[in-house]
């Protein structure tokens, strides 16, 4: 029999070393070393194991069977969405996210579609290592789960911490699909570390991997975002599951985006928007319109950028404020964008539009708690800075996209058809876009009015309204 053993290993570079360090002898990397179990055969398994191998077989590329796995859905669009049709037999989700954002609502909500859709074949098990049988109940009664007409019946609920004892309870009760929250939870009998540690955290996970492959039974682990922004614990744990998915949004708010950022068997660029309410989180029904407020449209510093979520078109509201600054340096704050494209959008538009940001704090907002990493962010942001800094607001009914290079030229996006199409459909008229199309796009604006400009000081003139708008003041009021 194999003998086990235990090694400690460096959660950056995977070093190996007999004993606990304080800093990794190999990339140098502090606190970075832990436990993990190890199985070593004995000498005399290993020589038997050596001579009776034999060599294995291989088969050529071209003569690999074409099989299709068949998923199984959801029942929920927007999640059916974001893993490319529903999951696939065997396969090991991740879905992470701060805690308090949703998680627990959302795969409680999932187990019950998938139980109400499995027409009484199949049970879904769900394992809580963090709420007892009596929250779950109240959750499940919140979600409408606890009267057994949406498929409350088929959901068997294990409060249990013990990896071994969870698996022992699927082989036994053999679901259709396996929750267990959260990952951070759980302990194994190999190692001796607390739970939440970085060695039982990934015992667990390759535990819970062996039996999901084994049986193909998808499986669901439920982890929290650490303080240095990672899926409970160390990027190795991303490496062993099949997807990832994100749960985003801010807390105050009631919007919730899906993200996948790791899918071996779909696209990663797909997002899910759902809607925080009493009774759970709902599909919204026009994600496209979420993060748009009529309120503030019209105002200095404020535009509309048409993005791309994978194939999904979205509006997204962009704002900027800009102030004198007062003492110290220019601060440059943004939320839902990347602060590092911010500073050389400033920098673009001082050198090659003349707008001289230097001197001021900025400040850029994505309303709705969206996150947008994609380029064409570019010329809406800039443009909401020039509108702040000029108070000056957009004209009316302009939507925008656009990259722009360090020389002030715009540059190409792809998938501006959909983008425009969708921008018409909500009531925009008017979209000033690159001069140039994307390679091989046919543009069918859908009977949006096109200007087409090819530098930054073009579009600053093209978007950018005569003067600013007088505010009114009633008669027998004055100004102090």
């Amino acid at each position: 029999m194999a003998r086990l053993e235990t090694r400690y290993v460096c959660g950056t570079c995977g070093a190996t070393s007999l004993r606990w360090e304080g800093q990794c002898r190999s990339c140098g990397n502090w606190n970075t070393m832990v436990e993990s179990a190890v199985e070593r055969p004995l000498p005399r398994a290993r020589a038997t194991r050596a001579a009776a191998t034999a060599v294995p077989h291989v088969t050529p590329l071209t003569r690999l069977a074409a099989t299709e796995t068949d998923r199984i859905p959801v029942g929920m669009r927007e999640v059916d969405r974001v893993l490319g049709g529903g999951l696939v037999p065997g396969s090991l989700v991740l879905l992470g996210g701060e805690p308090g954002i949703g998680k627990s609502t959302l795969v409680l909500a999932l187990c019950g579609a998938i139980a109400a859709g499995s027409d009484g074949d199949g049970r879904v098990l769900y394992a809580s290592g963090e709420e007892s049988a009596a929250q779950l109940r109240m959750r499940a009664n919140r979600l409408g789960l606890s009267d057994g007409a949406r498929g409350g019946e088929q959901i068997d609920v294990l409060p249990e911490t013990s990896v071994e004892r969870i698996v022992a309870a699927a082989e036994a009760t053999a679901p259709s699909l396996l929750v267990v929250d959260s990952i951070q939870t759980l302990t194994t009998d190999e190692l001796e570390g607390p739970a939440g540690s970085v060695g039982q955290v990934r015992a667990a996970t390759a535990r819970l991997q062996a039996y999901a492959k084994e049986n193909g039974v998808p499986t669901i682990l439920v982890g929290h975002v650490t303080k240095d922004g990672t899926l409970a614990g160390p990027k190795t744990l991303e490496h062993i599951v099949d997807v990832v998915l994100t749960l985003e949004g801010e807390r105050f708010s009631g919007l919730r985006l899906l993200r996948s950022s790791k899918n071996r068997f779909g696209s990663t660029e797909e997002v899910g928007v759902f809607e925080m309410a009493a009774d759970g989180l709902r599909e919204v029904a026009d994600p496209a319109a979420a993060f748009i407020e009529t309120d503030s449209l019209g105002a200095p510093g404020v535009a509309i950028a048409a993005t791309l979520e994978g194939s999904r078109p979205l509006l997204v509201e962009v704002q900027a404020l800009v102030a004198p600054q007062v003492h110290g340096s220019p601060r440059r704050t943004a939320a839902g964008l990347d602060v590092q494209r911010l500073a050389l959008l400033i920098a673009v538009l001082g050198r090659r539009a003349g707008m001289n940001l230097a001197s001021h704090d900025v400040y850029a907002n994505i309303v709705g708690g969206l996150a947008v990493e994609e380029p064409a962010i570019d010329l809406p942001l800039a443009l909401a800075l020039v509108s702040a800094l000029r108070d000056r607001p957009l004209t009316s009914g302009t939507v925008l996209c656009g990259e722009i290079g360090l020389t002030g030229e715009l540059r190409p996006v792809h998938g501006l058809s959909r983008r425009l199409r969708e921008a018409y459909r909500l009531g925009f008229t008017r979209a000033v876009v690159p001069s140039r199309s994307g390679r091989g796009e046919d543009v069918d604006n859908g009977a949006i009015e096109i200007v087409r400009v090819a530098t930054l000081r073009d579009a600053i003139a093209a978007a950018l309204t005569e003067r600013a708008p007088q505010l009114a003041i009633p008669i027998g009021e004055t100004t102090r």
